[in-house]
């Protein structure tokens, strides 16, 4: 990608605001695409509802886009030991962040892996518990709606606040990089 390319997408004031711009960043699986898409939505007038709806969309169209890879490394895993083995850790992970031997396999414990990760490690969680597409994408999804959400939330209230969307990009994305050290850092002691 071009430098200018890299920097349109990292600075919400080179693209243009509106729906379709948020619902393209809202694509990026990591990073800070929710705070830019979040500025990007509000300056062109989108509503918080209408940005959780596109945001939901997104994460559909990322579950037709990983749902294949998924299935080929669960497949492989069968017949190659060395990804047999990373998924047994991966499931151990899980185990760790449910907070206990069963809590990762059920409902509640799929929604936090994928609250506090991501929706494809949540998707990837659920189905090492044996959930198939649809309920697996569903507990990932609502994991990373409620994240979205409280995102979302923090972004426009810290817009209000600060009055400037580079600053609050800027802001949101370093407490986004911060914020989960210094949790982990607390539960350990």
């Amino acid at each position: 990608m071009p430098a200018d390319g890299v920097h349109a997408l990292l600075d919400p004031t080179q693209r243009p605001p509106g729906a379709w711009s948020a619902f393209l960043l809202f694509l990026v699986p990591v990073g800070g695409g929710i705070p830019a898409g979040v500025l990007l939505a509000r300056d062109g007038g989108v509503s918080p509802p209408m940005m959780a709806i596109l945001y939901f969309f997104s994460d559909v169209v990322l579950a037709f886009a990983f749902e294949p890879l998924i299935r080929l490394l669960l497949a492989l895993g069968r017949w190659v030991p060395p990804l047999a083995r990373l998924g047994r850790r991966l499931g151990g992970a899980f185990q760790r962040v449910g907070a206990g031997t069963n809590a990762a396999r059920g409902p509640l414990g799929l929604v936090f892996v994928s609250f506090s990760v991501d929706p494809i490690t949540g998707r990837t969680a659920a189905a090492a518990a044996g959930h198939g597409f649809v309920p697996g994408w569903a507990l990932a999804i609502a994991g990373d709606m409620l994240y979205f959400t409280l995102l979302m939330a923090s972004t426009l209230w810290l817009r209000g606040v600060l009055g400037d969307e580079r600053l609050t990009l800027g802001a949101m994305l370093l407490l986004m990089l911060v914020l989960p050290s210094l949790v982990r850092r607390w539960k350990t002691r």
